[in-house]
C-alpha cells in the first residue's frame, strides 16, 4: 500500500475527536432538554436500558470480527475477510432475539405507562443493530483503505438525521419520547447503510475513468479526487457484488481457519470486555440499586465525567489499535520483524502514553475545582443541591486517569498478542469481569453510586498492571523502552500542582460570588499548564507539526 498508515491514524484520531465533540455537544443539549421537559425516568430508560441493549448486541456481534479482520490483512484474501465479516449479521440476529427477550421478560421495567414504547424501543434497537452490520464490510474496507473523511462525513450525517428525527417527534408530542428515540435510531442507521453502498457504487464505477484521466466532476473537487484514487492499486473491488459473501466450493476454502480462530479468540474476550465496559449498567438493570430517575442522574454525571474519554481517548485508542496491527506482526518475534516499523511503533506508543496520561492528570486536577461549576451550568442549582452529583463527578476524574493509561496500553497489548496469548488472556479477563461485577454490587451497597466508580478504578488499575507486564516482557531483550511515556515531566507536574491549588482556592472563595471569575482563573491556570507541557515535550510537538505540515508541503510541491 502506498498510504501512510501513521498519517492516516493521526488524521483519523483528529477527525474522530472533532466528531465526538460535535456528537456529545448535541447529545448533552438534547439530554438537558429532556431532563427539563420530559423527565429523568424517560432519560434513564433511553440512555441506560435501551442504549445498553444496543451496546451489548453490537459489541458482541461486531467487535470480534472487526478486530480480527483489521490485523495483518495481507495474510488473508479479501474473499475470506468479506465472508468472515458477514457472519456478524446472522450472529446479530440470534443475539437480538436472545437479548430482546431478556430485556422484555427478565429485566423489570417498573412503570407500565411506558410498556408499549419500551417494547417498541427494544425491537427497534435490535433492528438498527442488524442494519448497521449489513454495512460492516464496507466500513471495514473504508478503514483499511484509509477513507478517513468518508467516515467523518457519514458520522456527521448520522448525527443530523438522528437529531432531526428525534426532535421532530418529541416536539410534536413529548409523551412519545421513547418512540422518537426508536424511530431516530433505525432511521439514522438506515441512512448510513444506504450511504455506504451509494459511495462505493460511485467509487468503483469511476475508478477506471480516473485511471484514464477522463474523470471530471462538478461536485467533487480535483484534490479530493486525487486523494480518493491515488495509491489505490490494491483496491480489488470491481463491483458491489465483491462486498457480498461468496461460497468458494467448500467450507474450508470459503472461510480462513486462522482468521476464524482469531475471531473466536476476540469473541471470548469480547464477552468479558463488555461486562467490564458496561458493568455498572448491567448491575443497575439487574438489581434494584437505583430507580430509573437515579440511573438517569448517574448517567448524566457519568457522561460529563467521561468527556475526555469519549472526545479524546477513545478515538486515539481506535486509531492506535489500527496503526499497531499494521506495524507489528502478532506471530513473529520482534527481532524477525522490520526494524524501522518496530522502532517507529515504540516511539508512537511512548508519545501516545505521555499525551493521554498528561491529559488525564489535567482532568483530575481541574476536575476537583470545576465539577460543581460544570454541573450547575448544565443542570441548575437544584441538580447539585444534594452534593451527590458533584461527588460522583470528582470521583470520575480519578477514573479518567486510569482509563487513559489503560486504553492505550491495553490497545497495544490486544494489537500485538498472538492467538495463543489472546486465548490465555481470556481467562484473565474472566477473572477481571467477575471481580468487577462483584465489587460493583458490593461497593454500591456500601458507598452508593460512588461504589460503581471505585470498583471501576480498581478494575482498570489491575488491567493496567497486566498490560504493562506484557509490554515489558515483549521488549525486555531489546533496547526499546516504549513505556517511558508513562513518566510525565517534573516541570509539568509542578505547574499542574500550583494551578490546582489556585483553582481550589478560587472555588472556595470566589465561585459562589462570581462563576465567570472562577472560570477565568481556571482558563489562565490551564494555559500555563499547557505551556509547561509544550516546553517539556518540544520533541513530540515538533514531530506532530512535521507530520501534518510536511505532508501539505509535499502536496504543494507535487502539484507544482
Amino acid at each position: 500500500m502506498g498510504r501512510n498508515l501513521l498519517m492516516s491514524s493521526l488524521e483519523n484520531a483528529s477527525f474522530n475527536i472533532i466528531f465526538q465533540i460535535l456528537f456529545r455537544c448535541v447529545t448533552f443539549i438534547i439530554n438537558a432538554w429532556v431532563i427539563r421537559n420530559v423527565g429523568h425516568e424517560v432519560l434513564g430508560i433511553m440512555n441506560v436500558r435501551l442504549l445498553l441493549l444496543e451496546s451489548t448486541i453490537l459489541f458482541l456481534s461486531r467487535e470480534p470480527f472487526n478486530r480480527a479482520c483489521l490485523g495483518q490483512k495481507d495474510e488473508f484474501t479479501w474473499s475470506h475477510i468479506i465472508n468472515q465479516i458477514w457472519l456478524s449479521v446472522p450472529l446479530s440476529c440470534i443475539l437480538s432475539i436472545v437479548f430482546v427477550y431478556i430485556w422484555l421478560h427478565i429485566l423489570p421495567l417498573g412503570n407500565p405507562e411506558y410498556a408499549f414504547q419500551y417494547t417498541f424501543g427494544c425491537w427497534s434497537v435490535a433492528l438498527s443493530c442488524i442494519l448497521e452490520l449489513c454495512s460492516a464490510n464496507m466500513a471495514l474496507a473504508a478503514q483499511l483503505f484509509c477513507f478517513v473523511k468518508l467516515k467523518v462525513a457519514l458520522d456527521t450525517f448520522h448525527i443530523f438525521v438522528r437529531t432531526t428525527l428525534f426532535l421532530s417527534i418529541i416536539v410534536y408530542d413529548k409523551s412519545l419520547a421513547l418512540i422518537a428515540f426508536s424511530v431516530a435510531q433505525v432511521g439514522s442507521i438506515g441512512a448510513i447503510v444506504i450511504s455506504y453502498y451509494v459511495f462505493f457504487y460511485w467509487y468503483i464505477k469511476n475508478k477506471p475513468l480516473y485511471a484514464k484521466g477522463a474523470l471530471k466532476s462538478k461536485f467533487v473537487p480535483e484534490p479530493i479526487l486525487h486523494r480518493l484514487y491515488d495509491n489505490m492499486e490494491d483496491f480489488q473491488f470491481t463491483s458491489l457484488k465483491d462486498f457480498l459473501p461468496k461460497y468458494l466450493g467448500t467450507i474450508n476454502s470459503t472461510f480462513s481457519k486462522k482468521l476464524s480462530t482469531l475471531t473466536i479468540s476476540f469473541a471470548k474476550q469480547g464477552v468479558v470486555k463488555q461486562l467490564l465496559t458496561e458493568g455498572e449498567k448491567y448491575v443497575m438493570s439487574v438489581s434494584p440499586v437505583m430507580s430509573f430517575s437515579e440511573q438517569a442522574t448517574y448517567d448524566v454525571v457519568n457522561n460529563l465525567g467521561s468527556l475526555a474519554a469519549r472526545f479524546i481517548f477513545r478515538p486515539i485508542e481506535d486509531s492506535s489499535y489500527f496503526y499497531f496491527t499494521q506495524m507489528v506482526s502478532r506471530e513473529l518475534p520482534l527481532h524477525k520483524q522490520d526494524k524501522y516499523k518496530i522502532q517507529e511503533s515504540c516511539t508512537v506508543l511512548s508519545h501516545v502514553c505521555k499525551t493521554v496520561t498528561s491529559i488525564g492528570l489535567i482532568v483530575l486536577v481541574f476536575g476537583q475545582s470545576y465539577s460543581r461549576t460544570l454541573l450547575m451550568l448544565y443542570g441548575g442549582e437544584a441538580f447539585v443541591a444534594s452534593g451527590l452529583p458533584v461527588q460522583l463527578l470528582r470521583s470520575h476524574c480519578l477514573a479518567i486517569v486510569l482509563l487513559a493509561i489503560n486504553g492505550v496500553t491495553e490497545c497495544y497489548t490486544f494489537a500485538t498478542m498472538t492467538s495463543a496469548q489472546l486465548n490465555s488472556y481470556n481467562y484473565v479477563m474472566v477473572f477481571f469481569s467477575v471481580s468487577f461485577l462483584f465489587l460493583s454490587y458490593a461497593l454500591t451497597y456500601v458507598f452508593g453510586p460512588v461504589g460503581f466508580i471505585i470498583s471501576n478504578c480498581i478494575n482498570m488499575f489491575a488491567r493496567i498492571m497486566h498490560s504493562i507486564h506484557f509490554i515489558s516482557n515483549k521488549y525486555k531483550d531489546t533496547d526499546y523502552t516504549p513505556l517511558k511515556g508513562l513518566y510525565v515531566g517534573k516541570f509539568f507536574l509542578i505547574t499542574l500542582f500550583i494551578a490546582g491549588c489556585i483553582c481550589k482556592f478560587s472555588e472556595n472563595k470566589l465561585s459562589y460570588h462570581s462563576v465567570i471569575t472562577h472560570i477565568f482563573i481556571g482558563a489562565i491556570g490551564l494555559a500555563f499548564v499547557l505551556l509547561a507541557w509544550t516546553y517539556e515535550n518540544k520533541e513530540i510537538c515538533i514531530q506532530m507539526y512535521k507530520k501534518f505540515f510536511k505532508k501539505d508541503d509535499n502536496k504543494k510541491h507535487s502539484q507544482d
